[in-house]
């Protein structure tokens, strides 16, 4: 791994510590009553009901225990930064494009039996990854089968699944008039340093330093995702 590549790693338990604490975060934020009040009601995302963004929210653990039962894969492993330079799709497709508009009906159709069943499957899945995460051997890659012929190392896959749940728990907290969870330095650090990683490939290096550091001359937006 270059020294370029291994930059966009955090290794060594740091992100299975900091996904697992976000995962019970955000349990406890998808069992608030506000949650299941507003759960058939728009959200803060266009198109996405308020339980269609929790499924979504919660698919970034659900679909966890799954994908470590099955086999190892025996495609290649490719590095956090080809697979967010090289090989998604969603970061540039926009609203409208045909993978977003699936995201959204994959987390609508995670929602689909309401709050409760949805409450009870995170639940489930937080438990089982508090007592096996922390067990999985290091290295071990990680497969979805609509990506392609190619997989993730499970640390950098995690990372790819705690941003999503940093950004969507504020999100799922501003769609129903909650705060928005306070995620500790240890959880917060790695998605700072992702989201400026996806600013600097969106917006430039110069447009993502004068928006942190030159009001006067800081470009209307450096948002990483769309």
């Amino acid at each position: 791994m270059s020294r370029t590549e291994e930059s966009w790693n955090w290794r060594a338990g740091r992100i299975r510590e900091a996904f697992l604490e976000a995962a019970g975060t955000v349990a406890e934020l998808v069992a608030e009553p506000a949650v299941a009040a507003a759960w058939g009601k728009p959200s803060a995302l266009r198109d996405f009901s308020v339980g269609g963004l929790a499924g979504h929210t919660a698919w970034q653990e659900l679909a966890l225990p799954e994908l470590l039962a099955e086999p190892e894969p025996r495609e290649p492993v490719v590095s956090l930064r080809e697979y967010y330079l090289e090989r998604v799709t969603w970061l540039d497709a926009g609203v409208d494009g045909a993978v977003n508009v699936r995201i959204r009906k994959g987390g609508e159709a995670t929602a689909v039996d309401g709050h409760g069943a949805l409450l009870a499957r995170v639940r489930e899945a937080v438990g089982w990854l508090d007592a096996e995460l922390p067990q999985v051997p290091a290295g071990r890659a990680i497969r979805m089968t609509s990506w392609g012929d190619w997989s993730l190392d499970l640390d950098d896959f995690l990372l790819t699944r705690l941003m999503e749940l940093v950004v969507h728990a504020d999100d799922l907290a501003c769609s129903v008039g909650l705060p928005t969870p306070e995620f500790p330095e240890r959880v917060t650090a790695p998605v700072v340093e992702l989201l400026a990683r996806l600013a600097v490939r969106r917006h430039g290096a110069v447009d993502v330093i004068r928006g942190l550091a030159r009001v006067e001359r800081a470009p209307a937006s450096i948002a990483g995702l769309q």
